[in-house]
């Protein structure tokens, strides 16, 4: 089953709490991203602000946006909280 951005929120330098259709919750950083190619906009505050939720990932007006799979394998955790589980057994 493929993740889905149920929810997010935008927070200081680049980074949104998103939570998944999986339940898993965490820190997406987007700065690894903000200087390739049509991501660079992404680094003017305002337009950063205009994210938006569609088809099931964080999307921005000009058609920037992050696949699903991209943002669950790179959310980190929020602080006291345990890392997201890959779905592999240990």
């Amino acid at each position: 089953m493929l993740e889905e951005v149920t929810s997010f929120e935008l927070l200081p330098d680049y980074e949104i709490y998103v939570e998944l259709s999986d339940g898993r919750k965490g820190i997406f950083d987007t700065t690894p991203y903000l200087d390739k190619g049509v991501f660079h906009e992404l680094k003017e505050p305002s337009y950063f602000r205009r994210a938006c939720l569609s088809l099931g990932t964080i999307a921005w007006p000009h058609e920037q946006d992050f696949a699903p799979e991209t943002i669950a394998h790179d959310l980190k955790p929020m602080k006291g909280e345990a890392p997201p589980s890959t779905g592999k057994a240990a």
